[in-house]
Parts: C-alpha cells; sequence; structure tokens
C-alpha cells in the first residue's frame, strides 16, 4: 500500500535530490556532448593517429561498466591525492561514459552525410575543421536527434548510479528516507516519479523537435 505520508514528511529531501539529479544530468549532457562531438570527429579524420585515439576512447568507455568509471574516480583519483566530492566525482563519470555512446550517434550521422557534401566544401576552400563546423554536423545533427535524445535520457537514468558513493542524487536521498522509515516500496515509487518528471518532458521535446527539423528539413 503506497504511504502518502513518506513523500510529505520527506518533502525536502526529495525536493534536493531531484535538483541534484537535475544538475549533474545538465551538467553531464552539456560535457558527454561536447566531448562525444569531439571524438566522432576523430573517429572519422584521416589522420590515423587522431582516428585511434578517437576509436580507442570510444571502444574503452562503453566496453566498461558505468560504476567502474564512478569508483575510478570517486576512490582512484584519491590515490593521485586529487580528492573529489560524490557530486563532483558521479558527474565526471557521467560525463565520460555517456560521451562515448554520444561519439558513436554523432559518428553515425556524420557518416550518412553524403561524401560528395564534404568534397565541395573542401574544393571550395573550406578547411577540415571548417567543413565539419559549417557543412557536416549541422546535417548529421539532423538525422541523430533519435538516437540522441535516447542517450539523453538514458543519461539521466543512470544518474541514479551515484547514488552508491553519496552524490547527492534522488536515489541516494531516496536510500536515506528508506533508512529512516523502512517503507522501501512508498520510498522508491516517489524517486520513480520524480525521474519521470524529469525524463517524460525530455522524451516529449525530443520528438517535438524531431517532426520540427522533419518538417524544416
Amino acid at each position: 500500500m503506497l504511504d502518502v505520508s513518506v513523500l510529505t514528511g520527506n518533502w525536502d529531501r526529495y525536493v534536493m535530490g531531484f535538483g541534484n539529479t537535475l544538475a549533474i544530468s545538465v551538467l553531464a549532457l552539456i560535457g558527454s556532448f561536447a566531448i562525444g562531438t569531439l571524438f566522432a570527429v576523430l573517429r572519422i579524420t584521416p589522420n590515423r593517429l587522431l582516428n585511434f585515439i578517437g576509436g580507442a576512447y570510444v571502444e574503452f568507455v562503453r566496453n566498461i561498466p558505468l560504476i567502474l568509471i564512478v569508483f575510478l574516480f570517486y576512490n582512484g583519483l584519491p590515490a593521485l591525492h586529487i580528492n573529489l566530492s560524490g557530486f563532483v566525482a558521479g558527474t565526471m563519470a557521467l560525463t565520460i561514459y555517456s560521451s562515448a555512446f554520444i561519439a558513436e550517434a554523432i559518428r553515425a550521422g556524420i557518416l550518412s552525410v553524403s561524401k560528395g557534401q564534404t568534397e565541395a566544401a573542401r574544393s571550395s576552400g573550406l578547411s577540415y575543421v571548417q567543413t565539419m563546423r559549417f557543412v557536416i554536423l549541422p546535417q548529421a545533427m539532423r538525422i541523430v536527434i533519435p538516437p540522441l535524445g535516447n542517450q539523453f535520457l538514458n543519461l539521466i537514468k543512470n544518474s541514479s548510479v551515484l547514488g552508491v558513493i553519496a552524490g547527492l542524487d534522488l536515489m541516494y536521498y531516496g536510500d536515506l528516507i528508506n533508512l529512516d522509515t523502512f517503507k522501501t516500496f512508498s520510498v522508491y515509487i516517489f524517486v520513480g516519479l520524480f525521474y519521470l518528471v524529469l525524463t517524460i518532458p525530455m522524451s516529449f521535446a525530443v520528438n517535438a523537435l524531431e517532426r520540427r527539423m522533419a518538417r524544416s528539413g
């Protein structure tokens, strides 16, 4: 039976966790998109060294568990005398992890753009970087909106892993409330509802943007 008193009696902690999860998600989203775009370009660059670096990064990161990356930042960096809070370590780990998947999505979008676009841009005097920035990436982004939207939704949900390192996110505060109340079912139902408040608007926004770009395209 759902106990509403769990929500009303711990509203401040739920809201604190919700706010922190929102902040973590926004920061990780911006960071992972920037890093992912960079490594997507590296993966298709003609330079073999840069190509190798981009490929090695993506394959390494996306083939290890997120929780391991979180522990490396939170428990591993102190060995190098770098101490990070759970919030900072978790946000950085989530950014790195998500960037690898975003890089693959963007790379697929870049490869779907006709090679003639690149050849035409280069023949007109644009450098490789200018070609990517002004010609290829704008077209690729239209194509990758659906997979990028899915990755952003996964990012929000993956932020729950930060609860294991005191990341001050929704799951962390949910665990604290559960320890105080022992009403596990109600506690985590409300945690799930708060996550839905984040993910459902994101899903609608991505779908709306996809339809708008399809019309304009």
